[in-house]
């Protein structure tokens, strides 16, 4: 299969070439994101390989079709910067990767809470500096502490067992409730009551229409004063205008994000002798108890390996004809399942 990668990352060669040996795909890759003003990169070949900062739209899509494009196949797990109906309308079959080492991402979120609460990359400035003072690095037990969990799928389900060993209290909001967490102590209750009894919330819901902006300024009303959120499944689940003004009235007492709801602008991007000309991510910058990474959660040898194998397979898959459990449909549970 003659496949274009698009968006790819010098580190992503080596682990997609690796998965590629012996299997005869010819992989083409290309450093710019698919987009319109992109597409015609796309031309003469079967397939294209995307990431989530590359957007395809209505029209994009039926240009793809035009070009006689029979496969999208996404190296993540979310699609939403897919239009996956249009995709259909054309016959542009659409596959991904449902999942990859759960563990990398909510191993990430828990990095977040611990350096927002014992302040460790601050400590790790002062002490370079030759300053071992700890005035203003004080923090707090995890134990004992109540962890809200938003999404219990794959990765919301890892980072339940990582914080009960922390000694927490877990509880979740999820559609479709786990029976097998149930059994291991997770409380399920209703969205407003994980918000307002828990220190900590941690989002791990896909993005669709109906978790859209879940994080606004009512749902933040509702929570703590103090609390610390963590974000690292879609930007789009918090609305950060509203983040903004929770931190500046000093309800919300953490923010750690390892997405942005634009950060296709931003993320895998070397943007350091550039202005950055997104005023929210600055504003969120300023803030002492606000932790950004740049989409790094899934970033572990075990993931992109997962991911690589995962990618090559749908092209094998594809090209074989076989019936695929990682083809995205218009109606597919995961648009409106948490659990996913």
């Amino acid at each position: 299969m003659n496949v274009a990668i698009f968006s790819t990352k010098p580190y992503e060669k080596e682990y997609l070439d690796k998965a590629n040996l012996g299997l005869g795909h010819h992989l083409h890759y290309f450093d710019a994101s698919l987009n319109a003003d992109t597409i015609n990169l796309a031309r003469g070949f079967d397939a294209v390989c995307l990431f989530v900062t590359d957007i395809l739209d209505m029209k994009t899509t039926q240009q793809l079709a035009e070009m006689g494009i029979k496969l999208i196949d996404l190296r993540s797990a979310g699609f939403n910067n897919i239009d996956v109906e249009a995709a259909e309308d054309h016959h542009i079959k659409v596959l991904r990767v449902p999942a990859y080492s759960p563990q990398a991402v909510a191993e990430h979120a828990v990095a977040l809470m611990l350096t927002l609460n014992r302040k460790t990359h601050k400590a790790y400035n002062r002490v370079r500096e030759g300053n071992f003072s700890v005035e203003n690095l004080l923090g707090f037990n995890l134990s004992g502490k109540t962890v809200g969990v938003i999404g219990t799928g794959k990765i919301g389900a890892v980072l339940v067992q990582i914080m009960q060993g922390f000694g927490c209290k877990v509880i979740a909001y999820d559609l479709v409730e786990s029976e097998i967490l149930k059994a291991k102590g997770v409380e399920y209750r209703p969205f407003a009551e994980v918000l307002s009894d828990s220190d900590i919330i941690s989002l791990h819901c896909p993005l669709n229409p109906e978790t859209q902006h879940i994080i606004n300024s009512i749902s933040l009303s509702k929570m703590k004063k103090g609390a610390m959120l963590i974000n690292t499944g879609r930007g789009g689940l918090i609305k950060t205008s509203h983040v903004i003004e929770s931190l500046k009235s000093g309800h919300l007492g953490y923010l750690g994000i390892d997405v942005y709801e634009q950060e296709e602008k931003l993320f895998f991007k070397d943007l350091s002798g550039s202005i950055i000309q997104d005023d929210l991510i600055e504003r969120l910058m300023g803030f002492h108890n606000v932790l950004i990474t740049p989409h790094q959660g899934f970033f572990t040898t075990e993931a992109l390996t997962q991911i690589a194998e995962t990618t090559i397979k749908n092209f094998t898959d594809f090209e074989k004809g076989l019936t695929s459990e990682n083809e995205v449909k218009v109606g597919n549970k995961p648009i409106n399942n948490y659990a996913k």
